[in-house]
């Protein structure tokens, strides 16, 4: 991209405050984070229900950052700034895309659905690519920001686009179709995804063919509740399973983990073999094999590329390495957009002061080797990465534009050098082209533990912070609980992720928990809520902030502070208010205020207390007896201090129920994490944590024979059962088993037979279709954490805590 300034402006609209219309733009940005921002950047300030881009300008101008679409006038800015003001800076970086998308004239494959367009879309970039130069939607960039991010990525030398289009709700495929412009369209399978955002399933589909308004020709399988909605002046290409008006008639039959086409199309019939056998995937195949229909392929290469489709990894995983490194698993893609994703996010998430870098050659970037890597060079510049170990002919021949730069011919040249590498505390990103194989790498540097792990989606953290924040005053403060090894999902690596999205406060439970995060980098503030008089001294050295409670510990506190000569050290009084649990009651106030007002070897941060019936709303009276009390301590407080702390009351409950009592600060707990005591509200969070194993074993016992300790279970007819590496020593309850608990296996439930052993538990599969090795989802979508809570009479807190630190943690992004 190489636009002036002054062309910009006039497609958007916009009115220029600035004496610069002559600047030239090479990169769009919408993040004030990424490294990638410099003198010719173009930032869109976009204002979003918990985040305005204006916010970041000084700090962007202080990047270089010269160039600013807004909508709110900054006042007092350098001269040397144009900001191009519009009305609705989100519309404006769709135009601006609409705008540049008629730059290039190619085929573009528009695709939308519920489910299956981003697998639709990589698959397609395979089945394609050695024959065309693909610009893709990178990763799932398919929102009313994501696709005008994904089509700036055009450049000259491509030929062929391939554009995931997402919606949630109506009036918003409208603003995406002239940013896309597809020839093609591509119909996916409808279903139940989003379906709140519709009055009902004919809205939907009437809202996603809005995609298709005027393409050539629209790819779909051929159904009735599809038909009634569609435009008959466009053409289309459809399939079927069953109607024999449709194009093309596909009947599959599947067989082990294989499943044979039947395949009938102007009128000749073959058969094509895939290596799939669940029917989401299937179907998926089912469109690609249209698109190179309709592309003429012939049948050969039909069969040769849809026999070598794989499944497509769609996340960033974060996980345990080898001597106290980080692993950021990219390892089956290398393409120039997603990198950049790929590297913001090991910015995210990095662990360590270094930073490694583990590149393939990169393919299907538009641009001539020498212009690629040229770029990449600038980009591992920009997020100051340490060192970068290529491997593949091409990035060799340009080992010179990296410093601290190793490349290898061929990944078994690598792993023979492996060794002298010295991997050891840093964070390093695998990011590679499948046919590289870099699983094997990731495989030789991860940590090894057993087979049952707890993955973590970051986003839907991501999602769960701003439903809440979405719930705030714009003002209002927000300090995130991390306690407890982040309610058992992990500690650091989701405070790294909060204090990317700028989160106000941590808060842990003990000083250890913070020491941990602070040792590891955390810069946010930590408050401690429950510290103990003999870790003072530790929470001085590390900067964290005691909550303190009673007289005893503010005077215990102050001896050691005084010690130490310190002024103004930041500390945060609690009010029991009606818990009575911890803090100060009305009657030891007097003497607080004394106490505060005689010293200036510590400043109150803040001043707190914690409702005890926030998540029932039987109490509500009590609750807003509990708010009562708290406003008359802390005004009280405040009256005798010649300053103003932050005051905060409420957690994940109260800020659903008591939204008047926000205060200056709200404390997010267990929502963040996915979890409400309200049913209303649970249908709006996602869930965090999966818990998965395998199956170890899988045998068939006759009836009369038992299963576990005790023969607790005793068969009654011939059975199927397997065993699954995981037990109570793991944080599954032993109440669980004895037919209460069930695991899913193959999307169907397993009922827990016998005890719940320390290290294993074992399953009825009679009926499922499984071998071993197969995975096992033991909590997560279903059964869920409430569901399980539910059952057992406990809090979902007790749960999720309980997940043994054994069990490993893989964190990723979709």
């Amino acid at each position: 991209m190489s636009i002036v300034l002054s062309h910009i402006i006039e497609h958007l609209n916009a009115q220029l405050l600035g004496n610069s219309p002559d600047n030239l733009i090479k990169n769009i940005s919408t993040d004030s984070r990424s490294f990638q921002n410099n003198e010719n950047t173009l930032f869109f300030c976009l204002i979003g229900p918990n985040n305005n881009g204006h916010h970041y300008i000084d700090e962007l101008i202080g990047q270089g950052v010269k160039n600013f679409v807004v909508s709110e006038v900054p006042e007092g800015k350098p001269i040397s700034v144009n900001f191009l003001v519009v009305k609705d800076t989100i519309v404006a970086l769709q135009q601006f895309a609409a705008y540049y998308r008629k730059q290039f004239d190619f085929p573009v494959i528009g695709i939308t659905g519920s489910n299956g367009k981003t697998i639709v879309k990589e698959w397609l970039n395979f089945l394609l690519s050695p024959d065309y130069n693909i610009i893709r939607s990178p990763k799932s960039f398919n929102s009313q920001v994501g696709v005008p991010l994904s089509v700036i990525g055009i450049n000259k030398h491509h030929n062929l686009g391939l554009f995931e289009a997402g919606i949630s709700t109506v009036n918003e495929m409208q603003h995406l179709e002239p940013i896309i412009q597809p020839t093609i369209g591509i119909l996916t399978n409808i279903g139940s995804a989003h379906d709140e955002g519709f009055e009902n399933l004919g809205q939907k589909i009437k809202e996603k063919l809005k995609l298709f308004t005027n393409v050539d020709v629209l790819i779909y399988n051929k159904n009735k509740s599809i038909d009634a909605f569609l435009n008959p002046e466009i053409n289309t290409f459809s399939w079927s399973e069953n109607d024999k008006s449709a194009d093309v008639l596909v009947h599959h039959k599947t067989t082990n983990n294989q499943t044979t086409l039947n395949v009938t199309y102007q009128d000749v019939c073959f058969k094509f073999k895939i290596p799939f056998s669940d029917e989401a995937s299937v179907e998926n195949v089912i469109h690609c094999m249209m698109v190179l229909f309709y592309f003429k392929y012939d049948l050969d290469t039909i069969q040769n590329r849809l026999a070598m489709l794989y499944p497509i990894e769609m996340r960033l995983k974060v996980k345990k390495g080898i001597n106290n490194t980080t692993l950021i698993d990219d390892s089956y893609s290398s393409d120039f957009q997603s990198l950049k994703i790929a590297l913001d996010f090991l910015e995210n998430q990095k662990q360590h002061t270094k930073k490694t870098l583990i590149l393939s050659d990169i393919f299907q970037s538009g641009l001539d080797e020498e212009e690629l890597y040229s770029r990449v060079s600038q980009m591992v510049l920009s997020n100051k990465i340490s060192r970068v170990i290529g491997i593949g002919n091409i990035i060799s021949k340009y080992k010179s534009k990296f410093l601290n730069g190793i490349t290898f011919q061929t990944q078994t040249s690598f792993l023979e050098a492996f060794d002298s590498l010295n991997f050891g505390n840093e964070t390093i990103l695998i990011k590679g082209a499948r046919n590289f194989h870099f699983e094997e790498i990731v495989s030789l540097l991860e940590e090894k533990t057993h087979e049952t792990v707890l993955e973590i989606n970051l986003n839907a953290i991501t999602h769960n912070l701003n439903f809440y924040k979405a719930k705030l005053k714009p003002e209002t403060k927000i300090m995130v609980m991390v306690k407890a090894f982040g309610y058992g999902n992990g500690g650091f690596e989701i405070a790294k992720l909060l204090e990317y999205h700028k989160v106000d406060y941590l808060g842990v439970a003990f000083a250890d928990e913070g020491i941990a995060l602070k040792s590891n980098g955390i810069q946010l503030p930590i408050m401690v809520l429950n510290p103990e008089t003999t870790s003072f001294d530790a929470i001085i050295q590390h900067q964290l902030e005691p909550e303190i409670y009673s007289l005893r510990g503010l005077n215990s506190f102050l001896k050691i502070a005084k010690q130490k000569f310190l002024k103004d050290f930041p500390i945060h009084i609690k009010f029991d208010t009606g818990m009575h649990r911890l803090g100060f009651e009305e009657e030891h106030l007097e003497e607080l205020i004394t106490i505060l007002k005689s010293t200036k070897t510590v400043k109150v941060k803040s001043i707190l207390s914690h409702m005890a019936t926030s998540d029932d709303l039987q109490h509500n009276e009590f609750g807003l007896l509990q708010i009562e009390r708290f406003e008359k301590l802390s005004n009280r407080l405040i009256e005798e201090l010649d300053y103003k702390p932050i005051c905060h009351l409420l957690n994940t409950s109260g800020i659903s129920n008591f939204p008047q009592a926000q205060m200056d600060m709200v404390r997010l707990g267990i929502g963040l994490y996915g979890i409400s005591n309200d049913t209303s509200e649970q249908k709006y969070l996602e869930t965090v944590g999966t818990l998965k194993s395998i199956i170890s074993q899988i045998r068939t016992i006759q009836k009369g024979e038992s299963v576990g300790y005790g023969r607790r279970f005793m068969a009654t007819h011939e059975t199927k059962i397997a065993t699954i590496p995981i037990g109570y020593a793991d944080g599954i309850r032993r109440s669980w088993g004895n037919g209460i608990g069930y695991v899913t296996i193959n999307n169907q439930k397993a009922t827990i037979v016998g005890s719940v052993c320390m290290d294993m538990l074992m399953v009825d599969v009679t009926s499922i279709p499984c071998v071993e090795g197969n995975q096992v989802i033991i909590l997560g979508e279903n059964p869920s954490v409430n569901f399980m809570a539910e059952k057992l009479n406990t809090i979902p807190y007790e749960i999720l805590t309980g997940i043994s630190q054994r069990v490993k943690r893989i964190f990723y992004r979709e």
